[in-house]
């Protein structure tokens, strides 16, 4: 490695006594020093150190390129911190770093869990729902919070999901002479907590959570009746087949329930929408799985709304498809690209039938029905024939 300009230094509560020879080194040859107020003062920086601006703004490092600075972050920089957000823009013989031991890290020793097996979640600037897809019985989640304060409206919110009987610990000043850590009760907490708490640990208790498999119940989602049938969509996500990092397009999205069980797998959708309610049900749908960040709400119709779109790994086409969105849609899409088309009216129903001998892939009609009472008895009440489309561009 060349001769870098910038050190990037992960710095505990410990303060200078925490870091190694050369991170100490590295800040004594320093310049110019930026970190947040509390890390310059555990470092003893004082006229050459710059606190981070107010929203931060990693480019104001960028002035300083080709002379010794430093940078100091919390622990691991790299985790939940500044490190990425300074490294991404520059070259990789620019900069050198020496992390220490994340507050997950500490808090995971402290409570001796194993860290592989802990959520470990950044909440200090992200809404509670966060934690959805992670709770289940006995999970063992450790988050960064904002401060003291968010401990009580976390207590709260968890609490009215039916996570009362969890364990919780809170962790102030960890790593340093004056860390503290206590045990709640969830459904229990009142403290009024002063210390500057810098984590929170939980261990999950009470309700049960969110399943991991495909085809949520439909009681889980907000609609106004337009949503594909548990399962229906159940089959619908197994055609898509999706993975973690993968884009989805979901066209006439309706309520989003796909774009949410798609994001649940680890990948981020677009849903689009031309009606506005429809709209407002899928982002609420979206915000209360804790996926607001994972998935794209854009109003309007294809292909017109798609022209701006980054290039999709699947797509799924839940109603309005004709041939002139199919031939503008599939113009779109790279090679591998994955589609899935549904259709419950006989014209779309024959467009499938010619789009299935044209391009090939899996054509498939399912008939479900269900027991639904009938006088004193029960009869099958069925629901509306679905054919689902599936290839591979």
């Amino acid at each position: 490695m060349a001769d870098p300009w910038l050190t990037i230094i992960g710095i505990g509560e410990d303060g200078l006594a925490g870091l190694s020879e050369a991170s100490r080194k590295a800040l004594d040859d320093a310049e110019t020093v930026f970190g947040g107020e509390r890390h310059l003062a555990l470092a003893g920086v004082t006229g050459r150190g710059r606190p981070w601006p107010v929203p931060f703004d990693a480019e104001i490092v960028l002035s300083c390129r080709g002379r010794p600075t430093a940078v100091l972050a919390s622990g691991d920089p790299f985790w939940y911190g500044a490190g990425a957000s300074v490294a991404e823009k520059l070259h990789s013989d620019e900069w050198i770093a020496y992390p220490g031991p994340s507050t997950f890290s500490l808090a995971a020793a402290r409570l001796g869990w194993r860290l592989e097996s802990v959520a470990c979640l950044g909440l200090h600037a992200a809404p509670f729902e966060r934690l959805v897809p992670h709770l289940a019985k006995d999970a063992r989640i450790i988050c960064l919070v904002r401060d003291a304060a968010a401990i009580g409206d976390l207590a709260k919110w968890l609490t009215e999901r039916g996570w009362g009987p969890s364990l919780l610990w809170t962790f102030a000043a960890l790593g340093g002479p004056r860390e503290r850590i206590d045990q709640h009760r969830v459904d229990l907490f009142a403290d009024d907590l002063s210390e500057k708490l810098v984590a929170v640990a939980l261990l999950a208790r009470g309700t049960q959570g969110i399943p991991r498999s495909s085809g949520l119940p439909d009681d889980l989602f907000v609609h106004d009746g337009q949503i594909s049938k548990r399962p229906v969509r159940a089959l619908a996500l197994s055609a898509l087949a999706p993975r973690p990092g993968e884009r989805l397009w979901d066209i006439g999205a309706g309520s989003g329930s796909i774009s949410v069980e798609w994001a649940l797998c680890g990948g981020t959708a677009t849903a689009i929408e031309a009606r506005e309610d429809r709209l407002a049900n899928i982002r609420s749908n979206a915000a209360a799985f804790g996926l607001a960040h994972r998935v794209s709400v854009i109003p309007g119709k294809a292909p017109e709304a798609l022209a701006a779109l980054e290039a999709p790994d699947a797509v799924f086409i839940g109603g309005g498809l004709d041939s002139a969105m199919f031939d503008a849609v599939w113009t779109l899409l790279a090679p591998g690209t994955r589609l899935v088309a549904h259709s419950v009216t006989l014209e779309t129903e024959a467009l499938l039938g010619d789009l299935h001998q044209r391009h090939g892939g899996e054509l498939m009609r399912v008939e479900i029905a269900h027991a639904a009472p009938l006088g004193r008895f029960r009869s099958w009440e069925a629901a509306r024939p679905v054919v689902q489309w599936s290839t591979v561009r």
